[in-house]
Formats: C-alpha cells, structure tokens, sequence
C-alpha cells in the first residue's frame, strides 16, 4: 500500500458514514460485514454513525432554519420554526452524545 491509499477499514467506515449522513436509502450497511472482517469494533462503528447523523440532522436544521426564514420573508408571516435550535458560531458542535465530530 502506498502513502497516499487508505487501509480498507477506513475506506469502509468513510463510505458508511457518507451514506448515513447522506440518507443513502442502503444505509452502507453493506459495509458493516466488511468492518466486522477487518477488526473494527461495534463501539468505533457506533461513534462513526453517531457523528454522521449528527452531521445529517444539523445540515437539515440549518436547511429548515433558511427555508423558514426566506419563507417568512416572502410571505410576511412570523413562523415558529420546529427545528432544534443550533449555534451559529461553531463549526462543529458535538453529537447528542456529547462525541466530537471535528
């Protein structure tokens, strides 16, 4: 392996991370057999959906809190968003479970 492949298992943990956060109608549990293979553990698999999801939920939230307010802007009417309020400043705030994405 060259310097610039990546091991198998990071490529198989990327590929399910991108198709969870992407809501990949597969999920990438085709990957998950692969990972089992290659030694990684259920805790490291955990913690990679749970910051893919965390990615996922936040890109929709910050979707929703735009739509809503061009929303508002075009059809003058206060709206309560329903989305999960996220700070601005970050850029990367810490999954539910208080893991690090970043």
């Amino acid at each position: 392996m060259s310097n610039t492949e990546l091991h198998p298992s990071i490529v198989a943990l990327v590929s399910l991370a991108a198709n969870v956060a992407a809501n990949h109608p597969g999920q990438g549990l085709c990957q998950l057999d692969k990972l089992k293979q290659y030694g990684v553990s259920a805790e490291q698999i955990d913690l990679v959906v749970d910051i893919a999801r965390h990615i996922r939920d936040e890109a929709g939230t910050k979707l929703d809190e735009r739509f809503d307010a061009e929303l508002a802007a075009r059809t003058s009417a206060v709206r309560t968003p329903l989305t999960i309020p996220v700070v601005a400043a970050a850029c990367c705030t810490p999954t539910p479970s208080g893991k690090s994405c970043c």
